[in-house]
């Protein structure tokens, strides 16, 4: 079983001998063309991808490391993602409190594992060379332009480190960063991320930023950057978690942060205060482009790589896409841990075509007038789920991952005069569609059968079944009716 604390390049020989990898030997061209063939790729549930001769970079390019679900899994060391979320539940229950504070100390279990803080190296292997001042050059790493509109070349899958200029705290956070010039990364880190936070603090004390941003790090760091955990749980403590051991770190060259010892490519810089360079437009997950912004942006003074490094990136856009098993793994990693917050959950689904914040199917075990109503208003206080658009809460007789079944209990047994709750909450930065940036409307759809005690007077009526005992004994005759 691989280990998802390895390095990259370990993951991608597994992946090599499972017949699950492909290499692309001829010259591929990263404007417009990497990304067409990645995309193609996804949509037909296929295999990683190494570009061995992207135009104009030395690097081979890996893509759609993590495009399906079942890779997604190997790549943090298990066959089904919801065997870690079994390990999350069997930590945290069952003296930890519920709801929110439940939450918080759950995780806080979770990451003080003596075994999994990280582990501090004096000398690593992606510090083996060193570029500084006058030898930077960003376009020695095989940025790609995804889509036509997009502003220029941006390195997507970035782990970008920051720490709380007064606390100390460090942040891991994943954004996308578009390549400005051969010295210069936009950083759209958006209003509700740590590092934004972070940014604020120092340009109120009028301090520069320290930043160090990792390429194709081990996949249980590179996931534990994109996981939604609060500010005061170490995404390395995370991540080693993952893994089953600590993960190494080492001092950054030029910057007052630690890196990933076993990372492929680091870049380091500073944010000068009240800084802003136009960012945009991408082609982001949402299937559409966001618009040009001001963001603050990295001066690199240093770029440190293995001897012959590869360079992992992604592609993003409508789905499917290689980020739809990135979210899928959060959504069983922390079922449990929402489940702490939420006790009233039974099973939770973030539907893909929601791209992560736009939807969620949660069912319940009814036991009151308006329970799903409660639980919809606990979904929008818990974490980033508050950012959640549709809530459709269904019972616990229906799997919440059929989503036939799920749309014929919402479209057809819904009075929406009565189950329908509209709230007005915040949104993601990202979300084109509410009529200003940050907030919005939501709506919450109760698909549960009603009780006499909601005001339903008329009998609920019983769902259409099988009778068992003939459904059985057709099954065992299936063959005998010439119809297998």
């Amino acid at each position: 079983m691989f280990s998802p604390g390895h390095d990259l390049r370990a993951f991608l020989a597994r992946l090599e001998r499972d017949g699950d990898l492909r290499h692309v030997p001829v010259p591929v061209d990263p404007y417009l063309e990497v990304a067409e063939i990645v995309t193609r790729v996804v949509r037909q549930q296929g295999p990683a991808l190494v570009f061995d001769q992207v135009v104009g970079s030395e690097m081979p390019l890996v893509m759609n490391l993590f495009g399906t679900q079942s890779r997604m899994a190997r790549a943090l060391g298990v066959d089904h993602l919801d065997e870690i979320g079994t390990r999350i539940a069997a930590l945290i229950s069952p003296d930890l409190p519920s709801g929110v504070a439940g939450l918080r100390a759950g995780l806080a279990r979770v990451a003080n594992l003596r075994t999994v803080p990280p582990r501090r190296v004096r000398r690593a292997p992606v510090q083996e060379v060193v570029l500084r001042g006058a030898d930077v050059d960003l376009g020695l790493l095989p940025g790609i332009q995804a889509w036509p509109q997009d502003g220029g070349i941006f390195l997507n899958l970035g782990l970008t480190h920051t720490r709380h200029p007064q606390t100390g705290a460090r942040n891991l956070g994943m954004y996308r960063l578009q390549q400005h010039d051969e010295r210069t990364l936009g950083l759209h880190w958006q209003i509700h991320k740590d590092s934004n936070a972070h940014h604020v603090v120092a340009e109120r004390l009028g301090q520069r930023l320290p930043v160090a941003i990792a390429f194709g790090a081990p996949p249980a760091v590179t996931y534990a950057a994109s996981a939604p955990l609060p500010a005061e749980i170490d995404e390395y403590l995370f991540a080693g978690f993952l893994a089953g051991h600590r993960i190494e770190m080492v001092d950054a060259v030029t910057v007052p942060l630690q890196v990933p010892a076993q990372a492929q490519v680091v870049v380091e810089g500073w944010v000068e205060p009240g800084v802003r360079i136009p960012e945009g437009p991408f082609g982001d997950h949402t299937g559409f482009y966001t618009p040009v912004e001001p963001f603050p942006a990295v001066t690199v003074e240093c770029m440190t790589m293995v001897a012959n490094p590869v360079f992992q990136s992604i592609v993003v856009g409508r789905p499917p896409a290689e980020d739809g098993p990135i979210g899928k793994a959060t959504e069983r990693i922390f079922l449990p841990l929402v489940r702490m917050a939420v006790p009233d959950i039974v099973d939770l689904d973030l539907p893909v075509a929601g791209v992560f914040h736009n939807a969620a199917i949660v069912s319940i075990d009814k036991r009151f007038p308006k329970h799903a109503q409660k639980v919809m208003n606990a979904i929008w206080g818990t974490g980033l789920l508050s950012l959640t658009k549709l809530v459709v809460v269904v019972d616990a007789d229906c799997d919440v991952h059929d989503y036939a079944e799920v749309a014929w209990r919402a479209f057809g047994n819904v009075d929406y005069a009565h189950d329908l709750l509209a709230v007005i909450g915040p949104v993601d930065h990202l979300d084109h569609a509410s009529y200003q940036q940050f907030w919005g409307g939501k709506v919450g759809i109760d698909a549960t059968a009603k009780l006499p005690s909601e005001g339903y007077g008329r009998g609920w009526p019983s769902m259409i079944v099988s009778d068992p005992a003939v459904a059985t004994r057709v099954q065992t005759r299936w063959k005998e009716y010439g119809l297998s």
